[in-house]
C-alpha cells in the first residue's frame, strides 16, 4: 500500500489534468519528494533545436528566458534523449561523461550559476523531432543524482505521464480548429487514409495529385500501391501488421520514384483514441505519409541514430553539418572543440560510409518527416 505522501502526490497530479494551473504547486512537491531543488515540464525540438516550457518551478524568469532563446542549441541533452524510451529516467551520466558535460560552456554559464548539478529526467512522450520530459533539478549541495531519486522518479512517472496526456486531449477538444478536410489538405506531404484492409479511405489534395502522377504511387483495388516493387512489398507488410498486439510504431520506408527524386514514405497507426481526437472516421486504421526528401524538411534523428549506430555526441555533429559550414563553425555551434569535432565527423564517415560533408548532409535528406 502506498504511504500518505505518495498517494496525496498522485492525486495531486492528476488534479492537473482538470485544472493545469495547478502544475506548479506540483511541481514544487514532486521536487521536493525526488529530492531536487526545481522542476520542470517542457518539450525539445532536435532538428532546430529549440524547446517549449509548459510548467516549470524553481527555475528564475531571466535563466527560463536566456535558455530559450540562447543556451538550449548547447545542451546536450536536447539530442541526448532521443536514445531513451518513454518513461526511461535519464540523467546527465547517461548521455555524456560528466567531466565533459562540467567542461561545458553551457554548464559554466547557465547550469552552475543557479546551484545545480544534475537533472533526473523522465522521457514522456517522444515523436519524429520532438521529445517531451519532466525533469527535476539537482541541487549541488546533495551531489549528483542518486539511486533513490531514480527509484522515486520512475514510481511518479507513469501518473506524470497520463495526467500530461489526458490534460493534453482536454485542452485540444475546448480549442477550435479548421475542419478535418481543409488542415489535412493544407499538409505538404501527402496523406493517405486506410481501413484495416488496407482499402483506401481517404486522401488530402497532395496525395490525390501523387496518385494522378501515377510516378510513385497507384491505388489498384482500393487498395495503394507503390510503382517500385521492393518498396511495394515493405509498403505491404506494414499495412498487414496488426498493430493491435503490440505498441504501435511509425514504420518509415525509403521509395523509389519512376520519375525525379526520391520519397519516403512513413506508415503511421492510427489508435482509437487517436482517431476520436482527430475527428477521423472510426474506419480509418493507419495514415501513410508520403514526403519529397529535400532539404529543409524536417528530420527523424531517432530513425538516423539507429540505423548508423551513432551515439548522442556522433548525432549532434551530423544535425550540425547542416547549418554550420566546416569544423570551425560547428565546434562554435555546438561548444566543442575542434579536434572533438573532427573525430565524431570521421567516426561519422565511416558509420556512413561517407568521405566529405556535402554526403552527410545528402544522406540525411533522405530521413524527411510528413509535416511542413
Amino acid at each position: 500500500m502506498l504511504d500518505r505522501t505518495v498517494s496525496d502526490l498522485i492525486g495531486g497530479i492528476y488534479d492537473t489534468a482538470l485544472d493545469p494551473t495547478l502544475w506548479p504547486d506540483a511541481l514544487e512537491r514532486l521536487s521536493a519528494h525526488v529530492g531536487g531543488c526545481g522542476a520542470g515540464i517542457y518539450s525539445k525540438n532536435s532538428v532546430d533545436r529549440t524547446a517549449d516550457i509548459a510548467y516549470d518551478f524553481g527555475v528564475g524568469s531571466a535563466f527560463r528566458q536566456s535558455y530559450l532563446d540562447t543556451y538550449v542549441r548547447m545542451d546536450p541533452t536536447t539530442v541526448g534523449f532521443y536514445f531513451f524510451d518513454v518513461e526511461d529516467i535519464v540523467t546527465i551520466a547517461d548521455i555524456l561523461p560528466r567531466e565533459e558535460f562540467m567542461s561545458s560552456r553551457f554548464y559554466d554559464e547557465w547550469v552552475k550559476p543557479q546551484g545545480w548539478i544534475d537533472m533526473a529526467t523522465a522521457v514522456l512522450e517522444k515523436s519524429a523531432t520532438n521529445c517531451g520530459v519532466f525533469s527535476v533539478f539537482r541541487h549541488e549541495s546533495r551531489g549528483p543524482s542518486d539511486e533513490a531519486m531514480r527509484q522515486r522518479l520512475t514510481m511518479l512517472t507513469p501518473h506524470i505521464r497520463r495526467a500530461n496526456q489526458i490534460g493534453n486531449i482536454l485542452q485540444s477538444h475546448k480549442t477550435d480548429t479548421r475542419s478535418l478536410t481543409d488542415t489535412l489538405d493544407c499538409l505538404a506531404a501527402s496523406l493517405f487514409l486506410v481501413d484495416a484492409n488496407g482499402h483506401l479511405i481517404q486522401a488530402n489534395l497532395s496525395g490525390r495529385q501523387l496518385l494522378a502522377e501515377g510516378t510513385v504511387l497507384r491505388s489498384f483495388g482500393r487498395r495503394l500501391r507503390a510503382i517500385d516493387p521492393a518498396s511495394d512489398e515493405a509498403m505491404q507488410m506494414a499495412l498487414e501488421h496488426d498493430d493491435t498486439q503490440t505498441v504501435p510504431a511509425r514504420t518509415t520506408i525509403p521509395i523509389s520514384s519512376s520519375g525525379n527524386g526520391h520519397h519516403v514514405l512513413h506508415v503511421l497507426p492510427l489508435t482509437s483514441e487517436a482517431r476520436q481526437r482527430s475527428g477521423i472516421g472510426s474506419a480509418a486504421r493507419k495514415a501513410i505519409f508520403v514526403s519529397l526528401a529535400e532539404l529543409g524538411a524536417p528530420l527523424t534523428p531517432d530513425i538516423i541514430a539507429r540505423v548508423y549506430g551513432l551515439t548522442p555526441s556522433e548525432l549532434r555533429v551530423l544535425l550540425a553539418v547542416f547549418e554550420a559550414n566546416g569544423v570551425p563553425e560547428i565546434a562554435e555551434a555546438l561548444d566543442i572543440s575542434e579536434a572533438t569535432a573532427k573525430t565524431h565527423l570521421h567516426r561519422l564517415f565511416g558509420k556512413t560510409g561517407t568521405k566529405r560533408q556535402a554526403d552527410l548532409v545528402k544522406l540525411v535528406a533522405g530521413f524527411v518527416g510528413p509535416h511542413r
